[in-house]
């Protein structure tokens, strides 16, 4: 390696150091163009972002934005990796889900570009008896395997270890995880398990399969239900806390226990989110295994899965940029194995179309976009760092509540973690609800016309205990009724934009009616007359000035039609004869429900 000698040079040294207090004085004076008289400290506020968890993101971040030192990759804290080399010797493990006894689908999966399956098996997937058929024709010592089958944990750990001998797979050489996760089965379907035969199959694992792990820590039953990222770096960590300390009574040392354990997160749409999480989960580990006394035992694998709550049933197709976001995320935040969730996973058993484009998502980001050839790419971005170090504490925080409350077990059973989860998710719904966290193909240009994506039925995931929420719900029950609607008059319920003066006046009001109300499954009509339009509402739509002069008239003129409702699309002010007003950051959901209601959309 070739050392440059310091010649004093600094990068941009030849230009003057500006201050902060001047860059926040310009941005004062831009705000003050719009309306907003601040200053100082108070202008930067106001262009930054609130998260969850009481985290905030400001729109500049310097070297004065200090963090942790990271390390470095494949050492303690593992914040940038844990692994040395990270993914850059032949990128992530691209790993595709399965849930029906499909060999056929399986193995074009593995013949195009996955490596690895992630098998739901069980009652809610594919029978036990049915492993051998569906890993007919796969390479066992080349292919891992993961399994997820719930309560059948136990029968379908015991046929896999029985296939890799009946197939003549050295003990050695056999790759993936058995699934054990009572905790997590207990958060799906509210049933508590025996963790017996979870610590029965983790000693042989650790004695004779030493490529094979035995449990895994699912967090993904805490981000369906609704947590936040702290939440569910909150929830992993307790989880695996009480893996520990169960294993430890089974016999196993802390450095065996660590090495039984995966770890499963969500990755979003909020790249940067994403990326800091699954830095701050590889540091919070690391500082269990620290304290726990086997800090080189801390290196954390990662399985990353696309969120199931960001994918919506309506213009599926957006779902596609949604994982492809993600799964950049999850490369660039340092995960080992990911899963792209297929397009149409909200809708039913994928198709192989869907099961194409997910494994090319991947294929694409290592192969096209060489993301893993660069080992922690957002390390030393003074935001990213700064981002991985607040949330690492709002996740430990999480995780000491949980604590606090007698462990994982004790917080699932006593119900306080269901509730903390719902909070956070009915926080989340007014985002949603007043379309300040919008939905693109559901809040934000619905399409009314688009056909429906069918789909097979897939088979039904546990349930019975934490809910599985997702974005689009609100908006997919407003959504249903229209339908419903429609199927039964042959119309959707319609509602009318009355457009008040020249275009220039009202396109950008009567485009954001259009928007909103298609939303709920109301059809707008903008061309011809009240009387024309088959509605029996309206929507006034100008510039405030325009409203000033005509919005009284032109309110009484629609009701003399016939109108039974006038909206105004703007901010409320006093406008006679209007009844009500939309405008950016109204509840919309409730605005659309109680529109169906009056016309009697059921």
């Amino acid at each position: 390696m070739t050392v440059l000698p310091d010649d004093g040079l600094e990068l941009a040294g030849e230009f003057p150091d500006v201050p902060h207090e001047q860059w926040q004085r310009l941005v004062a004076g831009v705000l003050r163009k719009s309306g907003k008289d601040v200053e100082g400290a108070e202008a930067e506020e106001a262009l930054s972002t609130a998260l969850e968890d009481g985290l905030r993101t400001r729109p500049l971040y310097t070297a004065h934005d200090t963090a942790p030192e990271p390390g470095l990759p494949g050492f303690a804290p593992f914040v940038r990796g844990a692994r040395a080399e990270g993914n850059t010797l032949g990128g992530w493990d691209v790993r595709q889900r399965h849930t029906v006894a499909d060999r056929d689908a399986v193995l074009a999966d593995l013949e195009n570009g996955v490596t690895s399956l992630w098998l739901g098996v069980g009652q809610d997937g594919i029978p036990v008896p049915e492993l051998g058929r569906v890993l007919d024709g796969v390479y066992l010592d080349l292919a891992p395997v993961v399994l997820d089958a719930g309560r059948e944990t136990e029968p379908a750990a015991r046929e896999l270890l029985r296939l890799y001998d009946e197939r003549g797979v050295a003990r050695d050489a056999a790759r993936g995880n058995l699934g054990a996760d009572p905790l997590g089965h207990q958060a799906r379907s509210g049933q508590q398990g025996d963790f017996a035969p979870a610590a029965d199959l983790a000693r042989l694992c650790a004695e004779e399969y030493p490529g094979l792990r035995a449990l895994t820590v699912d967090a993904l039953p805490y981000h369906e239900a609704g947590g936040s990222a702290a939440q569910e770096l909150g929830c992993s960590l307790a989880t695996a806390v009480a893996y520990l300390r169960e294993l430890a009574e089974a016999g196993l040392s802390v450095e065996q226990a660590c090495g039984q354990l995966e770890f499963r997160y969500a990755a979003t749409a909020d790249q940067f989110l994403t990326i800091a999480k699954l830095r701050a989960a590889r540091r919070l580990w690391a500082r269990v295994a620290e304290v726990c006394g086997a800090p080189r035992a801390g290196a954390q694998r990662q399985h990353v899965v696309t969120s199931a709550v960001m994918m919506t049933r309506r213009d599926p197709w957006v779902n596609m940029l949604r994982t492809t976001i993600a799964t950049l995320a999850a490369g660039a935040g340092g995960a080992d194995s990911v899963t792209v969730l297929p397009f149409d996973h909200a809708l039913g058993l994928p198709d192989g179309f869907a099961r194409r484009i997910a494994r090319n998502t991947s294929t694409i980001l290592i192969e096209e976009s060489h993301l893993a050839r660069v080992i922690d790419p957002a390390g030393g971005s003074w935001y990213v760092e700064r981002l991985t170090d607040e949330l690492a504490h709002a996740g430990w925080e999480f995780f000491q509540r949980i604590e606090r409350l007698g462990g994982m077990p004790a917080a699932l059973r006593s119900g306080d973690l269901a509730r903390d989860l719902a909070d956070t998710w009915q926080a989340r719904s007014g985002r949603l609800a007043e379309r300040r966290e919008p939905v693109t193909g559901v809040s934000e240009f619905p399409h009314l016309a688009e056909k429906p994506v069918v789909r097979d039925s897939a088979p039904e995931p546990p349930s019975g205990g934490l809910p599985r929420v997702r974005r689009d719900e609100a908006y997919e029950a407003l959504r249903a009724r229209s339908d419903a609607h429609l199927a039964a008059t042959g119309s959707r319920p319609r509602i009318f934009l009355a457009a008040i003066g020249p275009a220039a006046a009202h396109t950008a009001r009567l485009t954001f009616a259009s928007n909103l109300f298609q939303a709920g499954g109301v059809e707008p009509v903008s061309e011809g007359t009240f009387e024309e339009s088959g509605a029996t509402e309206a929507v006034l739509c100008s510039s405030d000035a325009l409203y000033e002069e005509q919005a009284e008239a032109t309110a009484q003129a629609l009701k003399a039609a016939g109108a039974r409702q006038v909206f105004l699309a703007g901010r409320p002010g006093r406008h006679p004869g209007v009844d009500a007003y939309v405008f950016a950051g109204c509840d919309a959901v409730a605005v659309l429900s109680a529109t169906l209601d009056r016309m009697g959309v059921s």
